[in-house]
């Protein structure tokens, strides 16, 4: 079969990456893809908000199945796009992808399901949001309701933050339309953890967990980013207990949500928790793979990717059951100097080979791009330097180890992926 996977990221490398070890597979294309991605797949120049060309690419090609990859082109309608046009495609429809595309719609539909969740409140109003912040207790959680790329969260530790927060994403219009209402929510208290299940209206799998690193720097500290780094499994923070809860109070009135309110959901579900001294409690939805949770669930998973994906397409997830390997995987990004602010583009990257030729390393290209024959820096988040070991101690050495061996110029990381499970 033929797949046509849109996007251009770190995860949408790691998904052609395990999609192309199917021996389902005949031809695999990525659009618009990466450096990394054409060495292993056929890149497809078109933007992934050309949905037309995108439809009109895969019937000329016969595309059997298409993988979407990020969240603004399911909040865009792509899938309801190809289903129009008879393609067959992994990923929720435009009305359930509002799950992760309006916070206020998503919180509301945890509220009315009866998921635990943070107490919150929400503004179309920056007037009326200053006047709730200031008769709060802080911190404070401040949330641009649209898609704001990972990075239009603001935890306010006084009113002078928050008011900063609320001036900068409504007023300032920092992240454009996204910032036109607000989420202002209490602080929970706890680790956050990611957790992945594969939907298809009727039934769920739930993925073993990861834990994602947020922030910039080491020891969670500076502005939150697209995602640092990741390691899976977080066998400390999400015990037997605990993943028995997220089953029973977290998807089951999810899936039992889905069907009141007869939204169509057959994809990916990404919900971040953060485990409180009281139990998991739901922070957001994401209705996608996540990045750079993708990179180490995928180089955990022994079954054929191809196989999961149609059976949630078609409705039957109820007759597959995933293998995983139980090692432990780390993956480490690198990111360009002075992310997740401005960055200059263009570096050259050396290495990448010698790291690979380290064992269980996989090393996935983000941003990059290939100029004159050479691999080049093109983003903030650049590559995600994933590795499995024996244990999460060993990953994570044999992660840094294989870090090590990279070079471009301004290079950024965190020292501390993995730390938490230690």
């Amino acid at each position: 079969m033929k797949i046509l996977v849109i996007g251009s990221g770190g995860r949408e490398h790691a998904l052609v990456w395990k999609l192309r070890q199917s021996p389902r597979v005949s031809a695999i294309f990525c659009a618009p893809g990466n450096a990394g991605i054409g060495e292993i797949a056929t890149n497809v120049p078109v933007p992934i908000s050309d949905h037309a060309a995108l439809i009109k690419f895969a019937t000329a090609e016969g595309i059997d199945l298409t993988v979407v990859g990020p969240d603004d082109a399911l909040a865009a309608g792509i899938v309801d796009h190809f289903e129009h046009a008879g393609l067959k495609i992994f990923g929720p429809s435009q009305s359930a992808a509002r799950l992760e595309s309006s916070k206020v719609f998503a919180k509301e539909f945890m509220q009315r399901h009866g998921i635990p969740t943070a107490a919150s409140g929400h503004f179309t109003d920056s007037a009326a949001a200053h006047r709730f912040c200031q008769e709060s207790r802080y911190p404070l959680v401040i949330k641009a309701d649209g898609l704001a790329l990972g990075k239009g969260v603001v935890i306010a530790q006084t009113p002078w933050e928050a008011a900063k927060a609320i001036h900068d994403i409504m007023e300032k219009r920092q992240f454009g339309a996204a910032g036109d209402r607000v989420v202002i929510e209490e602080f929970l208290t706890g680790q956050e953890c990611s957790v992945h299940a594969l939907v298809d209206g009727e039934h769920y799998l739930l993925f073993p967990a990861a834990q994602d690193h947020k922030q910039i720097g080491d020891g969670d500290q500076g502005p939150n980013t697209g995602g640092m780094g990741t390691f899976s499994p977080p066998e400390k923070l999400v015990t037997p207990e605990i993943m028995e809860r997220i089953h029973r109070e977290v998807m089951e009135p999810f899936m039992a949500g889905l069907k009141k309110d007869g939204l169509r959901f057959r994809g990916l579900l990404f919900p971040g928790v953060m485990v409180t001294p009281e139990g998991p409690k739901l922070l957001e939805f994401n209705c996608r793979f996540g990045d750079p949770e993708t990179q180490v669930l995928l180089a955990r998973l022994k079954s054929d990717l191809v196989d999961l994906l149609e059976a949630t397409v078609e409705g039957r997830l109820d007759t597959v059951t995933p293998q995983w390997d139980p090692r432990a995987a780390v993956c480490v990004i690198m990111a360009s100097g002075g992310y997740p602010g401005s960055y200059a583009r263009g570096k050259a990257i050396t290495g990448i080979a010698d790291a690979e030729a380290l064992e269980g390393v996989t090393v996935f290209h983000a941003g990059t791009q290939m100029i004159d024959g050479k691999t080049v820096t093109a983003g903030g988040r650049v590559l995600g330097v994933t590795a499995l070991g024996a244990d999460l101690r060993i990953a994570q050495a044999r992660a840094y180890e294989a870090v090590s061996k990279i070079q471009f110029e301004g290079a950024t990381f965190r020292r501390d992926i993995g730390a938490k499970g230690l």
